[in-house]
């Protein structure tokens, strides 16, 4: 399937956060109070991990505290469906059920090391929020978490979990009242209270050195996959997919296999009511270049440049913007972005209950209909052997409400949006 030629390019950052090239994707775009806070924390972050002791204790915490490598599971009966192998990177199993506790235990161990004593966080579909609370528990560590008020309502069981795991959550009823705004109160937050706070970013998006810093912490997803399928097949997937809103997750998957010219990369947005109707969230798909929360990117905009609403059935991926590193990897071309809408994602959701009895999270069942979408054409071209590899970056607990409502199940609880 990957037909395109390999740009000859670096996929990382430069020193001053620009992905390809300065004045491309990325950067830093904050406010005078906060550059200095940014600048520490690149610093202490590039001295951190030139420390093998850091190293170590981030790695140990993954592997003793969070439940990680997770496993690798042939999904054995979507591969007699579809014709091809369909691997499942279980990212759902790990400590707190998402991928989100790799990111934020990186983050919370380097600001013990900075010496600050509290945390702050967003979260939109509550996955950061409740693996910020949790790394702050047990890293002892003050935390509070600012939650847009729809998805408090959308998301009140991983509200309910943070609570009782410490943190304060703050409801934002500000703008849409979703993750963009929980993300402009946060920054607020940061600014007043710097000097002894520390902000776990939930995405791989925002100012330098956020979108590096992400990336590294959730990198291992991609390695462990990588080693994983080699071990087991002796080769490398014939493509992989997961889910893009911020784009954590994803980024975490792709980084191993950028270099892999045979392993072609998608990445699926969300496509809400679908991109014609303008209630989505498919940024890289429907949007321009802009400035959104301190970086230039793919953005959801009007004519006059201003940053618009977007619309997800996914809390987690209900965010207007989009992480630099994937504006980068789809304007070189080395990966593909599609949309995928409500009704699609919610129909692979109920398929993958039944087929493999694995509920995921609505955000990972988009890179599951993506994922299918795709498995035709791979099996018309490489065979019954084809491998494809989808993230399962997340368990859909959090979500039964929605999935109660959307399916008529029982008695409506209001959390569909």
């Amino acid at each position: 399937m990957s037909e395109k030629p390999m740009p000859e390019t670096t996929w990382d950052a430069d020193e001053f956060g620009w992905f390809g090239g300065e004045g491309a994707w990325g950067g830093r775009f904050m406010p005078e109070a906060l550059v200095a806070a940014l600048e520490e924390l690149t610093v202490a972050y590039n001295e951190a991990m030139a420390d093998p002791e850091f190293v170590k204790a981030f790695e140990d915490s993954l592997v003793d505290y969070a439940n990680v490598p997770s496993p690798l599971y042939e999904a054995k009966h979507l591969s007699e469906q579809y014709g091809v192998r369909i691997l499942l990177k279980r990212e759902d199993l790990n400590h707190t059920g998402a991928h989100k506790i790799r990111n934020v235990l990186g983050q919370a161990l380097l600001t013990k090391r900075m010496g600050k004593t509290r945390v702050i966080a967003e979260t939109g579909a509550g996955q950061h929020g409740v693996a910020s609370a949790t790394a702050a528990a047990y890293f002892g560590l003050d935390c509070t978490v600012y939650m847009g008020a729809v998805d408090t309502r959308r998301q009140a069981l991983n509200v309910a979990r943070m609570e009782l795991l410490g943190a304060k959550v703050i409801a934002v009823e500000s703008g849409s009242a979703t993750l963009k705004d929980a993300i402009n109160e946060a920054l607020r937050d940061w600014v007043a209270s710097v000097d002894h706070t520390a902000y776990l970013f939930g995405t791989a998006a925002g100012p330098h050195p956020f979108p590096s810093m992400v990336r590294d912490f959730t990198r291992g997803i991609g390695d462990e996959a990588r080693a994983q399928c080699l071990a087991k097949y002796g080769v490398l997937p014939d493509a992989i997919a997961a889910c893009v809103g911020g784009g954590s997750n994803a980024i975490g998957l792709f980084t191993a296999f950028l270099d892999d010219a045979d392993t072609a990369i998608y990445g699926f947005e969300a496509g809400g009511d679908g991109v014609e109707t303008g209630r989505h969230a498919a940024t890289i798909v429907a949007g321009g270049s802009g400035v959104l929360h301190g970086a230039r990117t793919y953005v959801l905009q009007d004519d006059d440049g201003q940053t618009i609403e977007s619309h997800s059935i996914s809390a987690g991926l209900d965010y207007p913007g989009v992480g630099p590193q994937h504006a980068w990897l789809a304007a070189s071309g080395r990966a593909t972005y599609e949309a995928v809408t409500d009704a699609e994602a919610m129909k692979a959701f109920q398929h993958l209950a039944r087929t493999e009895g694995i509920i995921p999270a609505i955000e990972s069942s988009h890179a599951l209909a993506g994922a299918l979408r795709l498995a035709p054409k791979l099996a018309a071209e490489k065979g019954k052997d084809a491998i494809l590899l989808i993230n399962l970056s997340g368990r859909g607990d959090k979500d039964m409400g929605t999935a109660l409502d959307y399916f008529n199940l029982g008695e409506p609880t209001g959390e569909t949006a």
